[in-house]
């Protein structure tokens, strides 16, 4: 595969993974320009539509910071029994790992 198909392809794959989970144009390109990203929104935009090629450097760092938006949508992982068995916390022990207490202990009627 040639660099243009490569660029085509990336540009492909981060327009439907973008669109799929609601990330927004600008949120990407903040956090792809956070990253040391140098291409502006236009320019990613333009990339994503197939009207701009880019460097395979900045294809890359958009590709990644892509993926780490897609990270941070992920839910929270369920934990095994071992995890969820008392081991002897200090503080928050009645509490689940987003800090609100157990339905099960909870004071409440």
């Amino acid at each position: 595969m040639d660099d243009d198909a490569v660029g085509r392809q990336q540009a492909h794959l981060v327009r439907q993974a973008i669109e799929s989970t609601g990330i927004e144009l600008g949120q990407l390109w903040v956090h792809y320009f956070s990253i040391g990203g140098e291409a502006g929104e236009m320019e990613i935009d333009a990339f994503l539509h197939h009207s701009l090629t880019l460097p395979p450097l900045q294809r890359d760092m958009l590709a990644h910071a892509t993926n780490e938006l897609l990270d941070d949508q992920r839910p929270p992982r369920i934990p095994q029994a071992s995890d969820l068995l008392d081991h002897d916390e200090p503080d928050g022990a009645d509490q689940d790992q987003h800090g609100t207490e157990d339905e099960d202990t909870a004071g409440g009627p």
